[in-house]
């Protein structure tokens, strides 16, 4: 007889996790619990997450992830997805600078979320070993007894349903989660930790519409394989583009400062002030309309330790560690939560075949996860963070652009050869990261990106020692001169 899983959440992790387990012979049931959520292929709900939702960056690590569970799949969503090989930095005069983000010229990929959940949601439709249950809400959960109590919304009826393993990736507000802290707060187990952070600043979303050409097709008005960014010191604009030639911006602010555009002639005066290029794009009237109508969202971090309850359930995405947007790793780092844990449990040969006993394998599997992904996970989130900066100030900067280039430079000269993707997903269809950190001077934005056979808090450390080597090569830069006029000063003078 096989085994359940019970997945909680249809979102993108949660779907991919899904497949994962069905592939590996378990059966799984996904419940969602969401009412506005629906399933993302229908036209309706595709509107409201467009609404509340910020377009996805996809890159090697979910890429990875993806490839690792279901290679058709990743190919498929790939065909969707428009590459991005830079930034394109839009200044207050109207002036615009690229900048790469790879040498070799490797991008990101901007996608809809709905696009690759509904990719997602197919394949899980189509497997034989999965059931998807919408608008089913979890209202309790008993690890010890694998048991667990849902609502069905849509007949407003409870039910008892029995899992020998669970998986919460139903976001940052994860009833899996909050049920995980009341069992694991018993004094027996370990505590769990857990950090909850709203930042000060909100988004909300604005749309650029598609231009037209001579024959009325529609075209981009901007550049479509550049990440836009509208840098502004304490706030910024972002634009990523879409598949109908349309681009999806980003306004990320204080609260305070969104809180001042509370009437058209503010909105559209603070418009002219710091994005004039920006709002000709987007139009007076549209703009006003989305800013009126659109939520403006919090951005929030969590952070907790363990993410398991023995061999009974486990936190993947955002239930463990919510994150803000600016490294662009929030959806790469759930994707890949599910490649690291596949990775563990093929380790441990866990087996599929129903046991009445606590299984010591998948137990160790998930102890392993937590101990080994916890140093990782607080490692993206500080880093996503410090990105904020980056993307809204420093890019703008002399002398970001100087160190940029001698770690360019060092780069090239310490790293000539690619690592591409494809040479690292055999590997990484094994174990989560090779034993061996690789040589030579690496970036922390390629480390991040591109590499995901570097762990984020192995990339961390690396980049800690690099930043510490340039600045000490920064200090001989502006000192060597100065030392040697001194020197020469004091030889004449003593002569």
């Amino acid at each position: 007889m096989l085994r359940t899983a019970i997945v909680v959440g249809a979102g993108p992790v949660g779907c991919l996790a899904a497949l994962a387990l069905a592939k590996r012979g378990w059966l799984v049931q996904v419940y969602e619990a969401r009412p506005a959520f629906l399933d993302l292929r229908l036209p309706a709900s595709k509107a409201e997450a467009q609404q509340r939702s910020i377009n996805l960056a996809i890159s090697h690590r979910g890429i990875a992830a993806i490839e690792v569970v279901d290679p058709q799949v990743a190919q498929r969503f790939l065909r969707d997805a428009i590459p991005m090989r830079g930034r394109m930095i839009h200044a207050s005069d109207g002036r615009v600078e690229s900048q790469a983000y790879d040498r070799h010229g490797q991008c990101i990929n901007s996608i809809d979320r709905s696009l690759l959940n509904e990719e997602l949601l197919d394949e899980v439709s189509a497997h034989p070993n999965i059931e998807i249950y919408f608008r089913h809400k979890v209202l309790s959960a008993d690890f010890d007894n694998k048991s667990m109590t849902v609502r069905d919304n849509s007949l407003n009826k409870e039910l008892t349903v029995d899992f020998d393993f669970c998986i919460g990736a139903d976001g940052s507000y994860s009833i899996i989660r909050r049920q995980m802290m009341r069992v694991v707060s018993i004094p027996i187990v370990q505590r769990m930790n857990y950090q909850q952070e709203y930042v000060k600043d909100e988004y909300i979303e604005l749309k650029i519409p598609a231009g037209h050409d001579d024959q009325g097709r529609p075209v981009f008005l901007l550049d479509p394989n550049h990440l836009h960014i509208w840098p502004r010191h304490s706030f910024m604009l972002i634009a990523l583009p879409n598949k109908d030639k349309t681009f999806t911006c980003t306004l990320f602010a204080p609260s305070s400062e969104l809180g001042r555009l509370n009437n058209p002639e503010t909105i559209l005066a603070w418009f002219r002030t710091y994005f004039p290029d920006a709002l000709k794009l987007i139009g007076e009237k549209r703009l006003l309309d989305d800013l009126m109508q659109n939520p403006r969202s919090p951005l929030i971090c969590t952070k907790c330790d363990p993410y398991h309850y023995k061999d009974s359930a486990i936190l993947l995405g955002d239930a463990a560690h919510s994150m803000v947007p600016f490294y662009g790793q929030g959806l790469n780092c759930g994707l890949e939560d599910v490649r690291v844990l596949l990775s563990l449990i093929d380790g441990e040969k866990v087996e599929c075949v129903k046991t009445d006993r606590t299984d010591p394998k998948l137990a160790l599997a998930l102890q392993r996860y937590s101990e080994s992904r916890h140093e990782d996970l607080v490692a993206i989130c500080d880093l996503a963070m410090d990105n904020y900066v980056e993307m809204r100030h420093s890019v703008t900067q002399v002398s970001y652009l100087l160190k940029k280039y001698v770690d360019s430079v060092l780069y090239a000269l310490t790293s000539r050869k690619l690592i591409s993707l494809d040479h690292l997903l055999p590997v990484l269809s094994r174990e989560a990261y090779p034993q061996d950190e690789p040589r030579g001077w690496i970036p922390l934005y390629t480390m991040v990106t591109f590499r995901p056979d570097i762990s984020y808090a192995a990339a961390k450390r690396r980049a800690t020692r690099q930043n510490k080597l340039l600045n000490a090569l920064g200090w001989v830069a502006i000192l060597g001169p100065s030392l040697l006029v001194t020197s020469l000063v004091w030889k004449i003078g003593t002569r």
